[in-house]
């Protein structure tokens, strides 16, 4: 199929992708969504809450289903949720998340919009994609009408059954919260009513909510519409997809600068490697195939090239490049390095059974004390030759020595090399 932006899918269908990258968990109606978008060019949505004025990694997966879609000619809809986060979705939670102002929301609403410009082609073409505010067909509603027009056709036991509430019931769920899936249900029905919208994407901890919506466009549109989840992503070493020792992973250069985007990245651990590149890069199947069968050492490179394509994706081609050179200053003696702090060592140190990473790591002036350095290992802050570092015992040996030197780091600004003398 040949889209509009001129580029031509490596699959047959959107389907076909989604699984092949990753990104199917669950459909509602597989075989007729199949055929509806074989059939005709058909508009899906994903939404996203302003929480803050920036999206993070963990956003980036929606963000490419998005993509995915506009890629194979069909229009894709990016609601941010003006209205709902002012109550807040309890889906995935354990807690009540934090009423924010409407100026809040104004100003973070701002700052996502931008971000999702940079993925999606918006405008007026078939397969232009279109960016809504919930808050534009909620924020009039009284409270009586929406009760009398829209709450009569959603049963309270059939609610209770939904993950996203029993999840909640133990710690304890909000009535203002309880009424989010009402509120999440009633966007797709108008979205179907004035835009013709027949898919809703989204976590599958939103398997609920969109189900909820698909049972309200048939009453009250008379409408056949589908729903698909993504896999909810975490690592392999079992933390929350855009999570790291310094806190979040944030698409805005203000709040993680594109080289410590990059970094994130470089240090995924390897078993992650392979499913990213197909989760969250464009590249096509026979490029990542290719790198999926690098083993040992050779992972390395295949991260390299995951973090340049994402950062590429989310801050440009010359921020991208800028992060690669810069990384590649401080780790492999492949730019100008004289302003890194820098010792000098024996080869001898690193032979037999090698130098104490905890001794290097308080010679160098990076850490007061081993107690402190064993710290800040354990918070996985800790970097050799740019791979985070989760051994306290571990020995700095030949292995870890590039281009005549080892190279440390801690944290995101510190950063030491150990000059190897032949």
């Amino acid at each position: 199929m040949d889209t509009e932006n001129g580029k031509t899918p490596a699959f047959d269908s959107f389907i076909e992708e989604m699984k092949w990258r990753g990104f199917f968990e669950q459909c509602t109606d597989e075989k007729s969504l199949t055929e509806l978008l074989a059939g005709e060019t058909t508009t899906g949505y994903i939404g996203f809450d302003p929480t803050a004025d920036s999206l993070h990694v963990g956003s980036l997966l929606p963000i490419m289903g998005l993509v995915h879609l506009q890629n194979h000619g069909h229009k894709p809809i990016a609601i941010v949720g003006g209205a709902t986060a002012m109550v807040g979705d309890p889906s995935g939670r354990t807690e009540l998340r934090n009423m924010m102002t409407l100026e809040t929301i104004d100003k973070n609403l701002e700052g996502i919009k931008e971000q999702l410009s940079r993925f999606i082609r918006f405008g007026t073409g078939a397969s232009d994609g279109m960016m809504l505010n919930n808050a534009d067909w909620l924020k009039d509603h009284l409270y009586l009408e929406f009760l009398r027009d829209v709450g009569r056709y959603f049963s309270v036991n059939q609610m209770l059954t939904r993950d996203s509430v029993k999840s909640r019931m133990e710690t304890g769920l909000s009535f203002i919260e309880f009424n989010y899936m009402i509120l999440q249900a009633y966007d797709f029905m108008v979205l179907n009513r004035d835009h013709g919208c027949r898919l809703q994407m989204g976590g599958n901890d939103q398997w609920g909510n969109i189900c909820s919506g698909i049972d309200l466009c048939r009453r009250v549109n008379q409408a056949e519409v589908f729903g698909l989840t993504f896999p909810l992503m975490m690592t392999a070493s079992g933390v929350k997809m855009g999570k790291s020792a310094e806190g979040a992973v944030w698409l805005d250069a203000a709040r993680t600068s594109p080289y410590d985007f990059y970094q994130y990245w470089v240090n995924v651990d390897d078993r992650d490697v392979s499913r990213f590149l197909r989760l969250y890069t464009l590249m096509p199947p026979t490029e990542i195939e290719k790198l999926e069968k690098l083993q040992g050492a050779e992972i390395r490179e295949a991260k390299k090239v995951l973090a340049r394509e994402v950062t590429t994706l989310v801050h440009g081609k010359g921020e991208a490049a800028a992060a690669e050179k810069a990384a590649k200053a401080l780790f492999s003696g492949g730019g100008d390095d004289s302003t890194v702090p820098s010792s000098e060592r024996p080869a001898a140190d690193f032979g037999g059974a090698g130098l104490s990473l905890l001794d290097a790591l308080t010679d160098a002036g990076l850490m007061k004390s081993k107690g402190e350095a064993r710290r800040m290992i354990r918070q996985k802050a800790v970097r050799v030759g740019g791979e985070v570092i989760e051994d306290e015992t571990l020995q700095l040996t030949g292995e870890h020595i590039q281009d005549g030197k080892i190279t440390l780091q801690v944290g995101k600004k510190r950063h030491h090399h150990i000059l190897v003398a032949s």
